[in-house]
């Protein structure tokens, strides 16, 4: 499912960034930052203004020098488009706080950014960067990388006053997927709406929770098993399975351009096993979830009912969009096991208080 392979990333110019990062800290903000690359801590990220698990640095809470010097980290590594949806999305946040009086938790800088390992050209090590509708998991060995999981929301989706006035996210996925489903014939779109309702009465139990929603592979749902549901690609004629490819490269926007294309060019070989599902209505104003899914990707889209906002059903103007990589895909955990090993040796040391540990020491 997944190999090893030359993918083009300039990972000496990410290690260098983050290796700057590091001359500029002491060794307690150090040993804040830093955690094992395989530490369970790398899935405990969230998508809630609120922490639900506190660790790295906190980016409003330390100086402009060292802010900087993480976001170079996103710079270089991220596409320069992806880079531009990543600081729109931390804008939007920013708007969004100071709406509602809020900007103590909902601020352009109110992220944790983590690192995964030694920064290294050579060995594996990763970073996370997570906040309100902002979640990036970043993996890396030598010039191959994996963006996933990965959260992006927003709450509005539109910026309309102030110095980042026309700042919009969102809109080609909402745009694309739309146009997928109501290209379909009549009889294809009636199996692809796997519910008429966003909050169905047909749902079972479970199907729908007010955190969530619709979406089925947010955060905290690692190695959930998610049923395919709807059409298959090879149901699709040309044109519409065309649209799939613009849907999923739309997703992949944060890598950069080489390994985008190859990893694009994996999730659309699978057309047997790829499979379009949809909730709600496909007229031009309906709100509406969809996934597209396959052994090498699943992709969510959902518009929300407000949270800082008063939008009792769900509204064009608060979206949600993930991806995941199934199959041990996620934190580059299958890429992990085809790396020569080299041999370590460490003490787990837990937190104190209950959880679980997330420090280790070498002995």
């Amino acid at each position: 499912m997944f190999r090893l392979q030359d993918e083009g990333v300039d990972i000496g110019l990410i290690v260098k960034a983050s290796n700057n990062l590091l001359s500029k800290l002491d060794d307690a903000q150090r040993s804040a930052l830093i955690f094992h690359i395989d530490s369970p801590e790398w899935r405990t990220w969230s998508n809630p203004e609120f922490l639900l698990s506190s660790k790295g640095m906190r980016l409003d809470e330390i100086d402009t020098d060292l802010r900087e010097s993480i976001m170079k980290i996103l710079e270089v590594t991220l596409s320069p488009e992806g880079y531009d949806k990543a600081v729109s999305a931390m804008r939007i946040n920013g708007f969004l706080g100071e709406l509602v009086d809020g900007t103590s938790v909902c601020n352009e800088f109110s992220y944790n950014f983590v690192l995964f390992g030694t920064p290294s050209t050579s060995r594996p090590w990763g970073w996370s960067f997570y906040g309100h509708h902002l979640c990036l998991n970043i993996f890396l060995y030598e010039s191959q990388i994996v963006v996933s999981p990965w959260f992006t929301g927003a709450e509005p989706n539109e910026i309309d006053s102030g110095p980042y006035k026309g700042t919009r996210i969102l809109t080609h996925e909402e745009a694309l997927g739309l146009k997928l489903m109501q290209s379909l014939s009549p009889e294809l779109q009636k199996k692809t709406q796997i519910y008429k309702q966003m909050h169905d009465p047909a749902m079972p139990e479970g199907r729908w929770n007010r955190d969530d929603q619709r979406h089925l592979c947010g955060a905290y749902r690692d190695n959930r098993t998610v049923p395919y549901e709807g059409i298959r690609m090879i149901d699709m004629d040309s044109s519409q399975t065309s649209l799939v490819s613009d849907i999923l490269n739309e997703y992949f926007l944060y890598l950069p351009e080489k390994p985008r294309r190859m990893k694009l060019e994996h999730a659309m070989s699978f057309p047997e096993e790829t499979y379009f599902c949809w909730i709600g209505g496909y007229g031009d104003k309906d709100s509406f979830y969809y996934r597209i899914q396959n052994p090498a990707i699943i992709v969510e889209f959902d518009h929300h009912s407000g949270v800082f906002l008063n939008n009792e059903e769900p509204a064009k103007f608060h979206v949600h969009t993930l991806l995941r990589t199934p199959n041990a895909g996620d934190y580059g955990t299958a890429l992990k096991r085809l790396v020569p090993p080299q041999k370590q040796h460490f003490v787990w040391h837990p937190e104190e208080g209950e959880g679980v540990g997330n420090h280790a020491s070498r002995v």
